[in-house]
């Protein structure tokens, strides 16, 4: 594991006092063009973090107050902080920061093991703060941070480049030959989706009520995939555009404004490229989420019908997704990692929003939650009268997630050698 190459420390630490505001803090991720934010406490300890997820849960917040009534900020004080703030003109950023419960702080030394990094990304961490050996005074020194997709692009180099069989064969098996390690395979149980005439206010809401950082956009005629919306769309385009009237704005409008930005941005075309089949290999799947820099794809059905001038996803059906933390929890299940469970936070999230909500709010919630998901199965039913929706029906070889550890274990695989050792460099 040894190299000559840049540290796998991925992100420089951007550090704004907690009296920083709400409006101030997303100037300085926009502009410094960061995905995070440390927040300072006092004089010297960092005490939280700020990103695109708390961006939008803010935003959320903001465009749903009035439906909040006195007895029931009440019994959510911090909720009430933030309205009072609000109200005096300066919300601070630490009232901010974390209110999507997706960013919580977490801290790890320099000589830590990978495997130390894939016991808190396998859970559904998404970012790591790397402290020094150094200290000054009471204050810990950070010298960067890691995130999950920079801990998944170490693997996927690392396996391309490693003699071993199985990380060969693992790179080569299609993702439906993990669908018993892979809950987020089923599609009624993990994909939050909505319609391409819903608003951007809409999107938005239901992003922070399911604790997921992007939706899947689907096409009202068919319920094919279109595209998916995101946090970090919001925190780059709604925040900018200093008007309300684009909460009212179609996701299919809002999607476009996405492709123009991106075209203008770097001359690349990333409209639509969300998509894999699920005969597409672990090593396809981890290049496509790696170059499209999200945080998950997702898997459509082929149609028979599909022209070869479209993507996959225009004429395909939704089958379920793959996620940065799917991936790197069957990489901890290599490194015997105990407890592994990727979907844990994301159900402290949704437990945590929907008892945060207002009974009218719970209400609408629970609507939502049930057309993001029954929705698609409605519209879905038609187009799978006659092909089912089957995962498995591939007949290749499928790969247990006991079969997996055992293969790790065994000496021709290699061991847990592969992940053992200190916070390693990027490997070329």
């Amino acid at each position: 594991m040894h190299s000559q190459e840049a540290d796998i420390i991925d992100s420089r630490i951007v550090v704004v006092d907690e009296q920083t505001s709400v409006e101030e803090a997303c100037d300085i991720l926009l502009a410094e063009d960061i995905s995070c934010l440390a927040v300072k406490s006092g004089e010297h300890s960092i005490s939280g973090l700020f990103d695109f997820s708390d961006v939008n849960a803010f935003l959320t917040l903001a465009a749903t107050k009035h439906t909040f009534s006195s007895e029931e900020l009440q019994e959510k004080p911090h909720v009430d902080k933030i309205f009072t703030a609000a109200r005096s003109g300066h919300v601070a950023v630490s009232l901010v920061s974390n209110l999507s419960e997706k960013n919580p702080l977490h801290t790890i030394p320099y000589d830590a093991t990978l495997v130390s990094l894939l016991e808190l990304f396998s859970r559904g961490i998404h970012r790591v703060l790397i402290s020094s050996n150094s200290h000054n005074g009471e204050y810990q020194d950070f010298i960067g941070m890691v995130s999950d997709r920079r801990l998944l692009a170490w693997f996927l180099s690392f396996s391309q480049q490693s003699d071993s069989e199985f990380l060969r064969v693992f790179l080569s098996n299609p993702i439906n030959s993990f669908s018993d390690s892979l809950p987020s395979l089923n599609l009624f149980t993990s994909v939050v989706a909505t319609l391409s005439t819903a608003s951007v206010l809409e999107a938005m809401r239901l992003m922070s009520e399911e604790g997921v950082s992007s939706i899947a956009v689907l096409e009202e005629e068919g319920g094919t995939l279109l595209s998916a919306v995101s946090v970090t769309d919001i925190g780059k385009i709604v925040v900018p555009s200093q008007s309300n009237q684009i909460l009212s704005m179609t996701l299919q409008q809002f999607i476009s404004m996405i492709k123009e930005q991106d075209g203008s941005t770097d001359g690349v075309d990333r409209y639509p490229v969300y998509s894999i089949l699920p005969m597409s290999t672990m090593l396809y799947t981890m290049q496509k989420i790696l170059a499209t820099n999200a945080h998950r794809v997702f898997v459509t059905q082929e149609s028979s019908g599909s022209s070869p001038l479209l993507s996959p996803m225009s004429s395909g059906n939704l089958t379920g997704l793959v996620s940065v933390v799917d991936i790197l929890s069957l990489f901890a299940r290599l490194a015997n990692v105990r407890d592994v469970d990727p979907a844990r936070m994301h159900r402290h999230r949704r437990a945590s929003s929907v008892s945060s909500q207002t009974s009218q709010t719970s209400s609408r919630s629970d609507h939502s939650r049930s057309s993001s998901r029954t929705g698609i199965r409605r519209t879905l039913s038609a187009k799978t009268q006659h092909s089912p929706i089957n995962n498995n029906s591939s007949g290749h070889k499928r790969t247990t997630s006991s079969s997996v550890t055992a293969s790790a274990q065994s000496p021709s695989a290699g061991g847990n050698t592969v992940f053992s050792g200190d916070i390693p460099k990027s490997p070329t």
